[in-house]
């Protein structure tokens, strides 16, 4: 197959198979889908050329080369839908940076009491930060997601931060309502945003440990541990599974986000509403995905971080952030002399007005008449 070296999706959108039905569609929140035209196909969009793509019985996917941010295949990538316990990814990323991993932590009762897939807490001063993100990402717990969210400042100061990391990886699908997945209404996300979210992820040491880790120890009452294995099946079974998180509700069925490397390269690949198993069909696909990857033209980007604003730093001081409603900064210097001016024009007006105050007491002093009124001046 001929090797394509650089090819936009703009370019492709007239020879370009589409083997699904489906109008192309906008983000809400953009005037065309975020990575390019053709993420906003309902179907399944592939270059021409590539050799046919697995049996996939998932309503989206993404196969995406996570070295590059090409898109090489996609179905319905801008879909959204229910993320289940995926949306653990967006949690890890949200709070690794900002918990202490030594921290001891002592859950609620309320933590400890939530429903679904649990990694067994108990209301005790016995867990590590490290502890519970390990059980967020190998056991899918439940329990530790809010427990680590109870030691962020509170379940809704969680999911602010959480929604505020989603806009910054431009994952505009995603909206979370829980921090651990279990379905909410309003909550979302895409095949797309999974895979930005993935992306983002295996950029940090920390959240590929918690995400590779086959077993670990997990502390219990008494000074005991117990073991804990991940639930990501093909850790162990799938030639350089690096592994991030699976999902199931019986409202979003099945979902998947992970990774894999071969030969010093990393293909991602995300599911989601599957009604059966789906490990296979992500080993398919994955395959696919090592075997495609520079060989065919992809047909969209994964974008990435919004970039932060750069400070300003004026001569001789710390750095300050730049004007946000100011397009360019005032230029140097004109702030003091402005001010400047005002305070000598305010004090001469000051000084004017105590001259004439204390002339017009002198004059009242020396008459015996009533004083006549003084004239009009400023409020």
């Amino acid at each position: 197959m001929k090797r394509v070296t650089a090819l936009s999706a703009v370019a492709l959108a007239g020879s370009l198979t589409f083997m699904a039905p489906g109008a192309a569609r906008a983000s809400e929140h953009e005037t065309a889908p975020v990575g390019g035209p053709l993420m906003g196909q309902r179907g399944v969009v592939v270059a021409p050329g590539a050799r046919p793509l697995p049996k996939a019985g998932a309503s989206s996917f993404v196969v995406a080369d996570a070295d590059t941010g090409q898109v090489l295949a996609a179905k319905d990538p801008h879909g959204r839908y229910l993320p289940a316990s995926t949306l653990k990814a967006l949690t890890a990323l949200t709070l690794i940076p900002k918990l202490d991993k030594d921290k001891i932590v002592k859950p609620s009762q309320e933590a400890c009491n939530v429903e679904g897939s649990a990694v067994g807490l108990t209301p005790r001063r016995i867990y590590k930060v490290h502890d519970l993100l390990r059980a967020l990402m190998m056991v899918s717990g439940n329990d530790a997601a809010v427990a680590l969210a109870e030691t962020n400042g509170g379940v809704a100061k969680t999911l602010a931060d959480m929604n505020a990391e989603a806009r910054r990886l431009q994952a505009l699908d995603t909206v979370a309502k829980t921090p651990n997945g279990l379905d909410k209404p309003g909550q979302s996300s895409s095949a797309y945003d999974l895979a930005l979210i993935a992306r983002a992820g295996l950029a940090n040491g920390d959240f590929r440990e918690y995400v590779g880790t086959k077993t670990a120890k997990f502390p219990a009452p008494g000074g005991k541990h117990y073991e804990m294995a991940n639930h990501n099946r093909l850790l162990g079974r799938y030639a350089g599974m690096i592994g991030v998180k699976n999902g199931w509700t019986s409202k979003a069925m099945g979902s998947f986000v992970g990774a894999a490397r071969r030969d010093g390269h990393t293909i991602i690949v995300s599911v989601m509403r599957h009604e059966s198993s789906f490990w296979d069909e992500v080993k398919d696909l994955l395959d696919w995905g090592f075997a495609a990857r520079g060989q065919v033209a992809p047909v969209g980007t994964l974008v990435g971080p919004v970039p932060k604003a750069k400070p300003t730093k004026p001569v001789g001081g710390p750095a300050t952030p730049a004007p946000v409603s100011t397009p360019e900064p005032l230029a140097a210097g004109r702030t003091g002399l402005d001010t400047g001016i005002l305070v000598l024009v305010v004090g001469a007006l000051g000084g004017a007005a105590w001259l004439m105050y204390g002339m017009r007491r002198r004059a009242r002093a020396g008459r015996d008449a009533a004083p006549t009124p003084a004239a009009p001046g400023p409020d």
